[in-house]
């Protein structure tokens, strides 16, 4: 198969397209004809390896319909200690890179997962297709496809899957990254964030490849700071100064303070993670275009993604095997975790349904029929508006993020959009449930020295929630019934200033992964409650004092 990088520079445009993203063009049928075929040569892999063997229980599958009825579900608990160990001998197929997510407190430190050379390469074609499509604006569209990119690095470096994509995409075509990957791998995240962005400044930037809240973070920045920006620093650096006097004068024009879409133009977009979502107006708000919101894992690399029109995320057929375990399977599992949900395949899925995605890793991958731990929501059969006849997907949050109120079932996703609905301005929050309560406590730090009135954000919050919650289930028009019914409350609890900063801070000195150095939001352990309330907490008086901002809350 030909680089992308040699069918881009010989003009077979159409080729490349097909070769990238050819399953956008896919049938329903077509994509599980695809998905049959390369599970039949996963499960042939399996039955000869010592790992499949174990994973299978014993049990030797000839068929899918075998293999779905004879092999359990797996978890990463199944794969100990061999994937921990990195034990290769026992694999499908030969390793050419391990990459690691975080683990599990008490059981393992880190998730490691083997990458055979089959799947990396299929990998870096769904990748580099995956950039193609978030610089398009329809099939075929080259405008925003360039010979060398220049991608501002915001990711976790290798063995983090996020950085192992990055450094596989340039298999495809070369990358010019900010700052380069061998240089940005050994400094922490935030030099490598400035150091990225300073460099931007100088070498312009094309792509942005990363976290949807740094893209915001950096923004408000951006905005906050234009008045006290000196331009002696950029003195030496005239492409730098040339772009800031250009972003100043585009901002003077318009009214407003600069935005980084006066200094950049770019091509895409490529996000991951329940922010994307979260933050997608105020992205195109501040840079001029909307994320393309990517959906993947370590164990399972990229699973789906949106295309140019932004709305549902299309599988991608050709990594992974997928199954679907239905939403009410999925809470018996967990009622009784002896007990294995039946699962559907995504020509089974209903419209509108939520279900738990399970994987089988094609190209002698290790994974099988693994449970990620992921929910996501079939937002559609088909794509109408691009003609896609494939159902269409968007993430809906971690299984175990949920905190049940009975009548409330409350995500991190739900939460996280009630908090920014409420316009007030914070540096982070964490929330968890007391057994048997009917209480979500939160506990916020604003930023910037805000002044937080904790009943009034937590009234705020409370209406979001139950607005949402009506909204999304139609249930306005028995709200007033059920209201009575519901005990359901808020409670905010005002963290001190720099508590996540300082709770970042004592991880990093105790060597902690990089995947634990913030604070979950959902269902903080008691240790981590206490660290953020390690300090005393400065109770605000009625009145609000004039040197700190008061601000008004939806």
């Amino acid at each position: 198969m030909p680089r992308a990088v040699e069918l881009l520079k010989q003009g077979r445009n159409e080729e490349l397209w097909q070769m990238c993203c050819g399953y956008l063009k896919f049938s329903l049928e077509q994509f599980m004809a695809v998905q049959e075929r390369l599970l039949l040569e996963q499960i042939s892999l399996l039955n000869q390896c010592a790992l499949g063997r174990k994973v299978m229980r014993g049990a030797s599958p000839q068929t899918v319909a075998e293999f779905r009825r004879q092999v359990p579900l797996t978890t990463y608990a199944d794969y100990c200690p061999d994937l921990p160990e990195k034990r290769e001998d026992i694999l499908p197929a030969m390793t050419s890179q391990w990459v690691h997510t975080s683990g599990k407190s008490g059981e393992y430190p880190c998730k490691w997962v083997p990458i055979s050379q089959h799947y990396a390469n299929a990998l870096s074609t769904i990748n580099y297709g995956v950039g193609m499509i978030a610089g398009s604006r329809y099939w075929g569209d080259m405008a925003g496809i360039t010979g060398c990119p220049r991608i501002v690095y915001t990711v976790a470096p290798r063995p983090y899957m996020s950085g192992a994509l990055a450094a596989m995409t340039q298999e495809q075509a070369p990358a010019r990254y900010l700052p380069p990957l061998d240089e940005s791998e050994g400094m922490p995240f935030q030099d490598r964030l400035q150091l990225g962005f300073k460099q931007a400044l100088s070498q312009g930037m094309d792509y942005f490849f990363g976290l949807s809240l740094v893209l915001v973070s950096v923004g408000n920045r951006f905005s906050q700071n234009t008045e006290k920006m000196s331009i002696r620093p950029y003195l030496s650096q005239p492409r730098a100064l040339l772009r800031l006097t250009r972003g100043v004068i585009k901002s003077k024009l318009a009214g407003r303070a600069m935005l980084p879409r006066d200094l950049w133009s770019l091509k895409g977009i490529m996000c991951g993670g329940l922010d994307s979502a979260i933050y997608r107006e105020k992205i195109k708000e501040l840079w001029g275009r909307y994320p393309l919101d990517v959906y993947g894992s370590t164990e399972g690399g990229v699973i789906a993604t949106q295309i140019w029109d932004y709305h549902g995320m299309a599988f991608i057929p050709n990594l992974n095997f997928l199954e679907f375990i239905p939403e009410d399977e999925h809470l018996k599992s967990r009622i009784n975790p002896g007990y294995q949900p039946a699962t559907v395949l995504l020509d089974e899925v209903q419209a509108g349904k939520i279900y738990e995605i399970v994987i089988t890793n094609f190209h002698g991958g290790a994974m099988v029929r693994y449970r990620i731990g992921d929910m996501v929501r079939i937002v559609s059969l088909k794509n109408e508006e691009t003609g896609m006849d494939v159902p269409q997907m968007a993430f809906e949050r971690r299984a175990d993020d949920l905190l049940d109120f009975v009548v409330i079932r409350l995500t991190e996703k739900r939460i996280w959009q009630a908090v920014e609905n409420t316009g007030f301005p914070y540096e982070d929050w964490t929330a968890y449930k007391e057994k048997g309560s009917a209480v979500l406590n939160m506990l916020i730090e604003p930023r910037n020295g805000c002044y937080l009135d904790e009943v009034e954000l937590a009234q705020a919050i409370h209406r979001q929630i139950m607005k949402a919650d009506w909204d999304e289930y139609s249930l306005s028009q028995i709200h007033d019934d059920l209201a009575d019914m519901i005990s359901f409350r808020v409670r905010v609890t005002q963290l001190p200033t720099g508590a996540f900063a300082r709770y970042t801070t004592q991880k990093q000195a105790e060597g902690a992964d990089l995947a634990h150095l913030k604070p979950p939001h959902i269902s903080p352990s008691p240790e981590v409650l206490s660290i953020l309330l390690s300090k005393p907490r400065i109770v605000p008086a009625v009145s609000v004092p004039a040197d700190r901002e008061k601000v008004v809350i939806s």
